[in-house]
């Protein structure tokens, strides 16, 4: 394998896989980037994006295979590659330390969508009152208000005051940005609240950086309408993770 050092590079070889930018970050060492010899299969590793080590793959199966592994070997156990999954079944199934970790979806516009008005940033003040709201509304949520530098939080407030709607900017790459940390208060539910912060953020999102992407359980049909309702398309993903048995030997 020959390691990537160029986004315009990367772009070329992943073909514009909007996950392996997303994976890339900045190049700078929490992104790396490797091709295959042959420059048949790229793997992009990600440290700490969205609260986990990830290996974005793209390519033919035969390179990525024996890719994956040569990268798992260069990184380490803690990284979970992920893409389409008919890719990552083939990796899976040639990589005997890899097992399927779940299905999931990747959506993306680059189409800023129409943002209705009421969504706006927050000052860093607010964070606390965003962070409250997260653990009512999202306890499981990847981001977490005041946990990055490069992140920002875009939220709205009902006639009272109170913050019942949340949304990040959060893990950006130059080319993608990441929506995440979608809360509305269960008060609030029902109202479009997400879809006007998420629009909000979205809008932002491709004006700075071209793509707005986001994260989404495959069960989450409720979620996965709101977003198309943005103009997001979804894109089926599989995760896999190195089997715990293997990993300590």
């Amino acid at each position: 394998m020959r390691a990537i050092h160029d986004h315009d590079e990367l772009t070329a070889l992943c073909a514009g896989d909007t996950l392996c930018l997303w994976a890339a970050q900045d190049l700078d060492g929490r992104g790396r980037a490797w091709a295959s010899d042959d420059g048949r299969a790229v793997a992009v590793a990600g440290h700490d994006i969205s609260r986990r080590d990830r290996i974005a793959v793209h390519g033919r199966a035969d390179a990525a295979v024996p890719l994956v592994e040569q990268v798992l070997a260069e990184v380490g156990p803690t990284y979970r590659p992920l893409g389409d999954p008919g890719l990552i079944g083939a990796v899976v199934a040639g990589v005997p330390v890899l097992a399927p970790t779940r299905a999931f979806g990747w959506m993306e516009t680059t189409e800023a969508p129409a943002a209705a008005g009421g969504a706006r940033w927050l000052t860093r003040p607010e964070l606390p009152e965003a962070a409250a709201l997260l653990d009512m509304a999202f306890p499981t949520s990847d981001a977490r208000p005041g946990s990055r530098a490069d992140e920002r939080w875009a939220g709205l407030r009902d006639d009272a005051g109170r913050l019942v709607a949340l949304a990040a900017l959060v893990w950006p790459a130059p080319s993608v940005g990441l929506i995440a940390g979608v809360a509305v208060h269960p008060d609030a539910r029902g109202l479009g609240l997400g879809r006007t912060v998420c629009a909000f953020v979205a809008a932002e999102a491709v004006a700075r950086h071209g793509t707005a992407a986001l994260m989404v359980d495959e069960w989450n049909r409720a979620a996965v309408r709101l977003y198309q309702g943005l103009g997001m398309r979804y894109r089926p993903l599989l995760a896999a993770h190195v089997q715990e048995a293997t990993a300590r030997r």
